[in-house]
């Protein structure tokens, strides 16, 4: 696997949420471990900061996000902070308003996004973790949202995804009970797609991700973009987008190059300075490359022009 220690760590929110990139593949680490990595407000913008810089950084394909200190992935809202930012309705409106804004970034997030699950995942740890393209966990992490044991009301953002994960008959036990599921017990119901021993956890994160960093970017983006299509009313699809990023998949650089390695038997090569060239031509080209954002019920879609970096053959190991 790769050695991510050996990148840079940028840190934000006094060192809470740090960032680091090795092989295309940026990661995100939710570090309070004290608190079992519950999320202050400042984590919560610290952790938006990260997304940005990452999203913009055209040498990382992909984003992995973990907690820090092998106790928890988020446990959480940091109740500490309850009676300063969230001791009555309007204090709570503007908590939810900051921190829904670093959400909603995930949740658009132009690149593939994986959740790398040790320990607790719970309240708002879920929702980071459902808005994920990809939830991994361990074998001994917990999964929960004890909203109803605190009195609060868990937003209609995060029931839509634990609905759409779990359906509503869970939704509705896990919601009104407040209850915990382990690891196994999350994978059968849908909330996660692996669960794997805590030592192979990370190294097989890692290798999922880089795997995908290395395929073709446009092929990856008409995948996120068709699926988000696909999970939407059928009325609200929009099936020009979807037209336009397989047109620009047909006319890429990179599918070109597939074919010819599959019927030369040879493994696909996309590492020569031409076929960057072209690729990014191709993109910027292409008003495929579309980002979506969803802001209740109304779809705004933005066409970005996005420079995809060379992609690499090999995966590292160490």
């Amino acid at each position: 696997m790769s050695d991510m220690s050996s990148t840079t760590e940028i840190p934000y929110a006094d060192g809470k949420i740090l960032k680091h990139t090795a092989s295309g593949v940026g990661v995100i680490t939710f570090n309070n471990p004290d608190k079992r990595n519950a999320m202050s407000l400042e984590m919560w913008e610290g952790f938006g900061e990260a997304l940005t810089a990452l999203r913009d950084d055209a040498a990382v394909r992909v984003v992995i996000l973990r907690g820090g200190g092998g106790k928890a992935f988020v446990s959480g809202a940091d109740i500490s902070q309850f009676e300063k930012t969230r001791h009555n309705a309007a204090a709570s409106e503007e908590y939810a308003k900051r921190s829904a804004a670093q959400r909603a970034l995930l949740a658009d997030y132009p690149k593939p996004t994986i959740a790398c699950i040790q320990g607790f995942c719970l309240g708002g740890g879920m929702q980071v973790a459902m808005l994920a393209d990809i939830r991994i966990a361990s074998h001994g992490s917990q999964f929960g949202i004890p909203a109803a044991k605190l009195g609060i009301a868990y937003g209609y953002d995060g029931l839509r995804h634990l609905v759409s994960l779990v359906g509503p008959s869970w939704a509705r036990l896990l919601m009104y009970t407040g209850m915990r599921i382990d690891a196994s017990e999350a994978l059968r119901i849908g909330l996660v797609e692996r669960v794997l021993p805590e030592d192979q956890l990370w190294g097989e994160t890692m290798a999922i991700a880089e795997t995908i960093s290395q395929n073709a970017p446009l092929a990856i983006k008409a995948a996120k973009l068709t699926i988000a299509q696909v999970l939407k009313d059928e009325s609200a699809r929009d099936m020009d987008a979807i037209r336009a990023v397989g047109t620009a998949c047909m006319d890429s650089v990179d599918f070109r190059e597939g074919r010819q390695a599959f019927m030369e038997k040879r493994k696909s090569s996309r590492d020569s300075d031409s076929v960057a060239s072209e690729q990014n031509e191709t993109i910027q080209s292409a008003s495929a490359c579309l980002a979506l954002r969803d802001d209740g019920g109304q779809t705004e879609h933005a066409f970005r022009k996005i420079k995809f970096p060379r992609p690499r053959n090999t995966i590292a190991t160490s």
